[in-house]
C-alpha cells in the first residue's frame, strides 16, 4: 500500500510558486514600508524584510489549516525568543554565552509547555535576534521588538495570501462546474 500523497497538478505547483513569490514581495514590501520609519537604519530595515518574508514563507502553505497551525507555531516560537531576548538585553549586551543560553531556553520552554515542535522555530529566531543585536550599534533591546513586529507582518501576509488563494481557487471550481 502505498501512503505517499499524490503529487499537485503543475497548475497548483505553478499557482502555489506564483502566491508565494507575490506573498514575498508584499511581505517585503509592507516591512520596509510601514516599518522604516521605526527600522534604525536601511540594513535593519531589509533585514526586517527578509524576516517578513521568513515568516510569509513558513506559514503559506496549501491549505487554510496548514497556513493557520503554521502561522501559531511561528508566533508562540517568536513571542518564547521575544521574551528571553528582550529580558536578556535589556540587561547586557551580545555574548556568545548569552546566545547559548538563550538557544538552549528555547528550546527548553517550548519543550516544557507541551509545544515541542516550537522549539526549532524558537531557537533559530533567538539566535538571529541574538547575532544581530551584537552587530547592531543602535540599543540591542529594540531587536526582540522590531523581528516580533516583522514577523507578525510575515504571518499576516502568508494567512491572507492563503485565504485569497483559496478564495480565488473555489470561485474559479464553482465557474468550472456550471
Amino acid at each position: 500500500m502505498n501512503t505517499t500523497p499524490p503529487k499537485p497538478s503543475p497548475a497548483k505547483t505553478v499557482n502555489y510558486a506564483v502566491t508565494v513569490g507575490v506573498a514575498s514581495l508584499a511581505s517585503y514590501w509592507l516591512t520596509t514600508g510601514i516599518l522604516s520609519n521605526v527600522h534604525q537604519s536601511y540594513e535593519d530595515g531589509q533585514l526586517g524584510g527578509m524576516w517578513a518574508v521568513i515568516a510569509t514563507i513558513f506559514v503559506l502553505r496549501d491549505s487554510e489549516h496548514k497556513s493557520l497551525n503554521l502561522a501559531l507555531v511561528r508566533m508562540s516560537a517568536t513571542l518564547v525568543s521575544f521574551a528571553l531576548c528582550l529580558a536578556y538585553l535589556a540587561i547586557w549586551p551580545f555574548h556568545a554565552w548569552g546566545l547559548a543560553l538563550l538557544v538552549a531556553l528555547s528550546v527548553l520552554i517550548p519543550g516544557l509547555i507541551g509545544q515541542p515542535d516550537d522549539a526549532v522555530t524558537a531557537a533559530i529566531t533567538t539566535t538571529v535576534i541574538m547575532v544581530v543585536a551584537g552587530l547592531s550599534p543602535y540599543p540591542v533591546w529594540r531587536q526582540p521588538i522590531l523581528r516580533l513586529a516583522d514577523t507578525a507582518i510575515g504571518v499576516a501576509v502568508g494567512i491572507a495570501a492563503v485565504v485569497i488563494l483559496n478564495v480565488i481557487t473555489n470561485w474559479k471550481t464553482r465557474r468550472l462546474d456550471r
